[in-house]
């Protein structure tokens, strides 16, 4: 079969699809992605025929990029858990200096962990789903180390790792949790405060080409074109201007999708 050998191609399948918090096995995965490429590849390959046709063009093209078209679409499908792992690290880093502040709050009171980490699963949403991992694991007769060391396994995001690496040590050697856990949401809040300022300075040159070359230079060649067609006689056609309209909408949407992927979750 070619999907025990596919999967031994994806070695790291299987944990990727733990952080993605997708409930399959990687066999399951890629026989999944298997069948939804070739359902894509057809729908394009036919809605490329039926262009093509029109446009008088042959139509092996089109049945020659087939296997090219399968084969990109099941690869776009087999990263797709690294992709949803990406924002879940985004959604998790926005909480985790709240998080952590939260949990140090709780210790401060004198609740004991294991309360506080309940608590804590049910304030916050994402990051809240892998603390409700260790309140199961622990509420069905695991020990809390092991439960905290599993999740570590299983979460995409490298801070949220230390956090639960600095409670596990200090559980392990008997240490203060509040001390450990303050000091690392303290270190965390730091590099996210110089990610931000990073950001800053990439946004502002992307800014300035985005509105020259997504908004200005655009708005200029279609006045400019429309003043051609009245003194050369250029004719433009409506399939023309939404031709053109199309590339400015696409033009500005990879910019809009470069700036917010480089921002940061924080």
């Amino acid at each position: 079969m070619i999907i025990p050998i596919l999967a031994k191609k994806f070695p790291y399948l299987k944990i990727g699809l733990m952080q993605a918090d997708i409930n399959q096995t990687p066999e399951q995965f890629i026989k999944k992605s298997l069948i939804t490429s070739l359902i894509v590849s057809i729908t394009l390959t036919l809605a490329s025929i039926m262009v093509f046709s029109r446009l008088e063009v042959s139509l092996l093209i089109p049945l020659l990029l087939f296997p090219v078209i399968y084969i990109a679409v099941f690869f776009f499908f087999m990263h797709s858990p690294t992709a949803k792992s990406n924002k879940v690290v985004r959604e998790i880093d926005r909480e985790i200096v709240y998080a952590g502040r939260f949990l140090l709050i709780e210790l401060s009171a004198g609740i004991p962990l294991f309360d506080s980490i309940r608590n804590v699963s049910y304030a916050y949403p994402t990051i809240g789903r892998y603390f409700k991992k260790i309140v199961d694991k622990v509420e069905t007769g695991m020990p809390i180390e092991q439960a905290i060391n599993e999740v570590i396994e299983i979460t995409p995001s490298d801070n949220f790792r230390k956090v639960l690496f600095q409670i596990l040590n200090s559980m392990k050697t008997g240490g203060d949790v509040s001390k450990a856990l303050e000091s690392i949401t303290e270190q965390i809040s730091k590099e996210q405060l110089i990610k931000i300022k990073e950001y800053g300075k990439k946004l502002n040159p992307m800014v300035l080409f985005y509105l020259l070359i997504a908004v200005i230079l655009p708005s200029l060649g279609v006045t400019i074109l429309s003043l051609m067609s009245t003194f050369t006689g250029l004719t433009l056609s409506l399939s023309n201007l939404i031709g053109i309209n199309f590339a400015i909408g696409v033009l500005q949407f990879s910019f809009l999708s470069i700036i917010g992927n480089l921002r940061k979750g924080v």
